[in-house]
């Protein structure tokens, strides 16, 4: 019954995915549910969130095609659209592609890529979050550390709007300092962290996890300080197992991906309806996914 929270399908187009690095051939190539539903099989998970990869509503209607099929592993879709819009317009497009399809839970737009790093804080973007909470979906925060001040504005000011924080917020791993054996965690990740996490309407994806250290060379224990902070700051009520596949190929399988987070739970001793939590049932509770 387990869920992976953050994954993507994409038929390879390299006008589209323009975020596709020309070193990782890995990912030049199409991804379906068939290159997937084994590894989630054989990793103890029935069903997946597909999340947009690119900026296009043409992604959206091919991400619902995909989730309409009748044997189709698909939970819920993250898609795209622009939030800036005629609020009128983009109520109804958001209603239609909902109508036709219950499985659209939500949306995102590629925060961290903007120039401007105030971009959230855009009127017409932040009119078009107001839009996605009348029409009941979630939106997806895509962030680097240096995004969370200007995020947590948004969150305050919809309250009703739940937001779900891809990533843990990419702090680099592979870039934290050490002092003998203690970690010097990023203060700006962590402080910005904990006071997001304040607010009730925010979840936490524990996803993408083995590219934000070195590819293919990490240690599951250097992901534990972190995941502390993030499970300190959040509770186990609101955090969400991903893989981030298959993007996490980059550095690691599938399997060695979801075990990070498995392990964890493991090491710091989670009760099994914890586990259940934060395998599924957390994510299921944050986009309105009926359980199976």
């Amino acid at each position: 019954m387990s869920l992976d929270s953050h994954q993507h399908f994409w038929k390879y187009d390299p006008a589209v995915q323009v975020w596709i690095e020309p070193q990782w051939t890995i990912l030049q190539r199409d991804y379906s549910q068939e290159d997937l539903s084994t590894l989630l099989r054989q990793s103890g998970f029935s069903e997946s969130i597909a999340v947009q990869s690119s900026q296009t509503e043409a992604e959206t209607d091919f991400l619902l095609q995909l989730a309409a099929a009748p044997d189709s592993i698909i939970a819920g879709v993250v898609g795209w659209c622009d939030l800036r819009e005629d609020p009128d317009t983009l109520h109804g497009k958001l209603i239609k592609w909902k109508s036709s399809n219950p499985k659209l839970v939500g949306m995102r737009h590629v925060i961290h890529d903007e120039p401007d790093d105030q971009f959230i804080l855009n009127t017409e973007f932040r009119r078009g979050l107001g839009v996605l909470a009348e029409c009941g979906l979630a939106y997806d925060l895509l962030l680097f550390p240096k995004h969370i001040p200007p995020s947590l504005t948004v969150v305050k000011e919809f309250p009703q709007l739940t937001f779900i924080l891809d990533h843990i917020a990419k702090p680099f791993v592979s870039e934290t300092a050490k002092n003998g054996d203690h970690i010097l965690l990023p203060s700006q990740w962590e402080g910005d962290l904990r006071e997001l996490a304040l607010q009730k309407n925010v979840f936490c994806k524990l996803s993408g996890l083995p590219t934000l250290a070195s590819w293919s060379s990490f240690s599951v224990a250097d992901f534990f300080p972190f995941l502390d902070v993030v499970l300190d700051a959040f509770g186990k009520d609101r955090v969400m197992i991903g893989s981030d596949w298959p993007v996490c190929t980059l550095s690691a399988d599938y399997n060695r991906t979801v075990n990070i987070v498995k392990e964890y739970m493991f090491s710091r001793g989670f009760s099994e309806e914890e586990k259940k939590n934060v395998l599924g049932d957390n994510c299921r509770r944050a986009y309105k996914i009926s359980p199976l």
